[in-house]
């Protein structure tokens, strides 16, 4: 009986783990705003702008399937810098020394960030899923206002 315990206990642990450690490896390396002005003073690199809200059903699904994909994952992390922001954010966003901000104070369907309004609009409106593909230089490459699977992705992040 003791011994069917350890085996049992050695199997449950071994199971949980595998997924924690492969987690912390196996995840785009998001970043802020303000660690994103930091990072490209030291080392430049190319960004990767990823707009979203809590009700687009494509922006889940691209977090979900496409950002989770390991070969998405490997291209991301050794060649960009990545930036998730929830356009409906009520955070102070500071980024190169200016301030960005939601009018409201509480989160709100319909309410958007003023970096959200600035960067992911589209003929005036603002469309979510939004990417945007900059250069070393932060120069704007590609916007992509839809929903990018995961061939769409790595097609466009090698410019």
């Amino acid at each position: 009986m003791s011994r069917l315990l350890s085996i049992t206990f050695i199997l449950l642990s071994s199971l949980m783990g595998t997924p924690c450690q492969a987690q912390g490896r196996d995840s785009i390396n998001w970043i802020s705003f303000e660690q994103l002005s930091d990072s490209l003073q030291v080392h430049p690199k190319k960004v990767i702008l990823f707009f979203h809200t809590d009700w687009c059903s494509y922006c889940r699904k691209m977090q979900n399937e496409v950002f989770t994909d390991a070969e998405v994952i490997s291209a991301l992390n050794n060649t960009y810098y990545a930036v998730r922001f929830d356009a409906e954010s009520v955070d102070t966003v500071t980024f190169e020394g200016q301030k960005f901000t939601n009018t409201i104070s509480k989160k709100r369907t319909g309410r958007y960030h003023a970096l959200a309004q600035l960067l992911a609009q589209r003929e005036g409106k603002l469309v979510f899923p939004t990417a945007i593909l900059l250069d070393e230089k932060f120069t704007v490459r590609q916007r992509y206002f839809q929903y990018l699977d995961k061939k769409k992705l790595l097609k466009a992040i090698k410019f």
